[in-house]
């Protein structure tokens, strides 16, 4: 397995990666609550964390990855009543069109969506368990932890706990003894979905979903947390203050990692704000790599301020350098392929191809380093253009060294739209656009540019953009809005 190095928030270091029980990987991110259409901002958590999953995956880590869903809160309940739709419904609405977006964006390396109100059971128990152990307190019908029987609190945030005050990122509500103390049970009300409990009916608070869900699945200790930087207080603080005070084991989890916050002229990009864009309507307009790219073009701690009309279209034209030889490479690779003839590369292009997949996994694994391994691929991508003419001329294993770069870069950040090795589906369309091409081509020779013509128009009506270069002719695949 390789030595991965990670930036942990609680220890403001960067850290070796040491799993509890190597090579298992216990990963934990905060996920959505579904109350209304995803944005912009929600997606980027979800494409880091994917890179996360995959990088340890290919060191040889066994990586259990779970991503929560609050499926019942105030702003689902307010939402449902505006609306007259039941919030469990409406939450699964929402959340359905998010699982259709992150199949788009290639986000697939989550194991288990586990749903709040799916660990009625195991949030009573944990609430019994701090209530019992004098952490948690009852009052009408809510019970609320007692921050001040916790002295770490504010450690991973560096919040201090007497400098809070009511009515800011604290809750005022009657019958909490101390400003900072937060909901555990909430009581019902009329018209909300509820569960009878020990303290009268009611439904979980916010924080306790995610520690009765990790402890159920994870155990009292695990590996690595994840999730946005707006989350370290007061959730993440209130995560580690439950578990540890109710399984009396510590630290709740090894490693803390924080994602930048997706902004619009420096706010935080919220539905609440209305400073939001569009996850499915940057999907359509731009398509899944380039929203990738835009993402992991940036350390993942590092804020995107984003600017509509601008950050994507430049991140589309950056994406496309490199995308471009990309499709090429793999274009030829296809139209190979099993054949022996063929040039070769001088030793140097094929000692360089090795090099370069090598550095690229040392930038991921100093702390999932993206801005520089995609920087290390633009250099790449430079370095093979001239190779780019007289690709048809190329043996397999030679063309199979220009895309190894590429295809580390599919594999690992989800760039260029391939998963992995193709299918079935994936040769029979090549074979298919190959005897397009050459029809085409005959065509062409014979003078016939009607015909010519009409074929790139019907490949173009289906999805596939043709490329001459010189006498080669390349395609890759487009979105609805591309096609003519």
């Amino acid at each position: 397995m390789r030595r991965v190095q990670i930036y942990d928030t609680l220890t403001r270091e960067t850290r070796l990666f040491v799993p509890i029980t190597p090579p298992k990987v216990g990963l934990f991110v905060c996920g959505l609550t579904p109350y209304a259409e995803a944005h912009v901002g929600h997606a980027k958590v979800a494409v880091v964390f994917d890179v996360v999953a995959r990088a340890l995956s290919r060191w040889g880590y066994r990586v259990f990855y779970l991503q929560n869903v609050t499926n019942l809160d105030d702003r689902l309940i307010e939402r449902g009543g505006a609306t007259s739709t039941d919030p469990l419904k409406l939450a699964d609405q929402h959340f359905g069109a998010w699982r259709q977006a992150m199949d788009r964006l290639n986000v697939r390396s989550v194991n288990y969506y586990p749903h709040a109100t799916d660990y009625i059971p195991e949030i009573l128990v944990q609430v019994g368990q701090l209530v019992d152990r004098g952490f948690a307190y009852a009052a009408n019908g809510s019970v609320y932890y007692d921050v001040g029987r916790f002295p770490a609190y504010g450690r991973l945030s560096g919040q201090r706990v007497e400098a809070l005050q009511p009515g800011a990122r604290v809750a005022v509500e009657a019958g909490k003894r101390s400003p900072e103390d937060f909901v555990l049970w909430k009581a019902s009300k009329p018209g909300e979905p509820t569960w009878e409990s020990p303290w009268g009916p009611g439904r979980p608070g916010w924080h306790i979903e995610d520690t009765a869900i990790t402890v159920r699945l994870h155990g009292p200790r695990y590996d690595l947390h994840g999730g946005g930087m707006d989350l370290k207080f007061p959730h993440h603080e209130a995560e580690i203050a439950q578990a540890e005070a109710a399984t009396g084991e510590a630290p709740l989890v090894n490693y803390w990692m924080h994602v930048g916050l997706v902004t619009m002229k420096g706010e935080k990009m919220s539905k609440s704000l209305g400073n939001v864009y569009g996850l499915d309507e940057a999907l359509g307009v731009h398509g899944p790599e380039v929203l990738r790219f835009y993402y992991l073009n940036a350390h993942y701690r590092s804020p995107l301020d984003f600017v509509p009309g601008k950050s994507l279209e430049e991140a589309g034209e950056a994406y496309e350098r490199l995308a471009g030889p990309a499709r090429r490479i793999a274009a030829a690779v296809r139209s190979a392929g099993s054949a022996a003839e063929g040039g070769e590369l001088p030793e140097a292009v094929t000692a360089a191809s090795e090099t370069a997949v090598g550095e690229l996994d040392e930038l991921l694994a100093d702390d999932f380093n993206t801005r520089e391994a995609i920087a290390r691929l633009f250099v790449w991508s430079r370095s093979v253009a001239e190779w780019l003419p007289g690709l048809s001329k190329l043996s397999p294993s030679a063309l199979a060294t220009l895309e190894a770069p590429y295809r580390w870069a599919a594999e690992m950040l989800g760039l260029f739209g391939v998963s992995g090795e193709p299918d079935a589906r994936d040769e029979a369309l090549a074979r298919l656009v190959a005897a397009s091409i050459e029809a085409r081509a005959a065509a062409r020779g014979r003078g016939d540019y009607a015909e010519a013509d009409r074929i790139r128009t019907e490949l173009g009506r289906a999805g596939v953009q043709l490329e001459d270069h010189g006498t080669e002719t390349g395609w890759h695949l487009v979105g609805p809005s591309d096609r003519p």
